[in-house]
């Protein structure tokens, strides 16, 4: 009977820290993605503006916050009006997170 409870607790234990582990791993995943999320400013090229839409097409160089190297590439603006203040042709700066695979734009300023 001993053996059969110390099988149990040892089962116990197993299950618990296998079940505790993707807990743990999902929070420090979340964590690392949120500060890697910290939306640094990256460099492009306005391309297109589409204002009604609320979505702007920017060549960009690498998006290190998010890994993603340079290419051109279709933004959703967090608000509509940070695309008040810009035009294709327009060299600027801009900050973009991944909100739930949707690639958003937070801030975005002309370069002169």
């Amino acid at each position: 009977m001993t053996r059969i409870k110390h099988g149990l607790v040892a089962a116990a234990a197993v299950l618990a820290t296998l079940i505790g582990v993707p807990s743990i791993a999902q929070a420090q995943m979340d964590t690392k993605m949120n500060a890697a999320q910290t939306a640094s400013m990256t460099d492009g090229e306005i391309r297109k503006v589409d204002k009604e839409a609320g979505k702007v097409t920017i060549k960009h160089g690498e998006i290190k916050n998010l890994e993603m190297p340079g290419m051109t590439m279709v933004f959703t603006a967090k608000e509509k009006s940070l695309l008040d203040k810009v035009q294709a042709g327009d060299k600027v700066k801009f900050a973009v997170i991944n909100d739930g695979g949707k690639m958003v734009v937070t801030d975005i300023q002309t370069v002169k």
